[in-house]
């Protein structure tokens, strides 16, 4: 058995896919495509909705705000992971886990506050659209974006101090391509039962608060809008917010999936895999999803590459 205050201080050698090398140059070429992908997606919605006065909304306010998330989301792990597939090394100092467990922890805890700020927007949308402007002024909007920083940021202090105060035992070996929080659990010299306890209650008001909050806010959008008369007044709010759910959906479920199964359940081999969703193609699908159904944002795309349409 390996100390926490020997081995690992020096740090964690990450397994990565290694297991399966024949596999490596696949998933390196892969993730490389996507990540490229992700970066340029997320960077042009970013760009055109500073743009296109069209786009100055609360809407696409928030939507730029998710697409920095994944951006500085997919950057915290897939460079790392690229690294790793390339055969350069497959180590990181203890400070850099905890620093990257700290950040994934900051900008995952982000997003699900910013998930829910998004559903209360399209619901202000739907229930008050005369007075939309008025009730989504720009500094509740900023308020909002910055509650939701603050909560992903408070979360992350939380949950990493409680692993940098665990006692850690075992061989420094992370069969992961990350440090993630279930990975690094199994290392704890102390029953991994308890210490599954002390981060219950801040998934729960970071995980599933939310999912109720946004599950709750879209049943009421869905009935109001069935009330409404005109069938392309339906249309487009189902559209605009169906996306949005979309999202909600790939995040939450991959989130739920890896962070409320108990340790001893938890597989590495499976656990890798479901990361990948989450750090790589979710990050890629969210502008894509937001994008392709929405007429406004094609329109500014057309117009910033100088072919306006109208």
């Amino acid at each position: 058995m390996v100390s926490f205050n020997t081995s690992l201080k020096e740090g964690f050698i990450l397994v990565g896919f290694s297991d399966w090398p024949q596999l490596e140059l696949i998933f390196l070429a892969f993730i490389s495509i996507f990540y490229c992908i992700t970066l340029f997606s997320n960077t042009t919605i970013i760009i055109v909705s500073q743009l296109d006065p069209r786009l100055q909304t609360p809407m696409y306010f928030f939507l730029s705000q998710l697409s920095f998330l994944d951006l500085c989301y997919t950057t915290s792990t897939v460079p790392p992971l690229l690294v790793n597939l390339s055969g350069f090394s497959q180590t990181m100092s203890y400070a850099g886990c905890m620093a990257q467990l700290f950040i994934v922890l900051s900008l995952g805890g982000t997003e699900c506050v910013l998930l829910v700020v998004m559903a209360f927007d399209r619901y202000a949308a739907v229930f008050r659209p005369l007075l939309y402007a008025t009730t989504m002024h720009p500094l509740l909007c900023k308020a909002l974006a910055l509650t939701s920083w603050m909560g992903g940021l408070i979360n992350s202090m939380i949950q990493t101090g409680i692993i940098i105060s665990m006692p850690l035992c075992g061989i420094h070996r992370l069969n992961h391509f990350f440090c993630e929080m279930p990975v690094l659990l199994k290392l704890a010299c102390e029953d991994a039962g308890g210490m599954e306890d002390n981060f219950f209650v801040p998934a729960v008001i970071i995980l599933v608060c939310p999912v109720a909050l946004i599950l709750g806010t879209y049943a009421h959008i869905v009935q109001a809008v069935l009330k409404m008369k005109s069938s392309a007044g339906r249309r487009k709010a189902f559209q605009t917010c169906g996306s949005h759910f979309t999202v909600v959906f790939l995040f939450y479920g991959s989130a739920m999936y890896t962070y409320f199964r108990p340790v001893h359940s938890y597989s590495e081999n499976e656990g890798k895999f479901v990361a990948l969703f989450y750090t790589v193609i979710t990050p890629m699908l969210n502008p894509l999803i937001y994008t392709l159904r929405n007429k406004d944002v094609k329109r500014a795309l057309w117009k910033l590459l100088g072919r306006d349409t109208e």
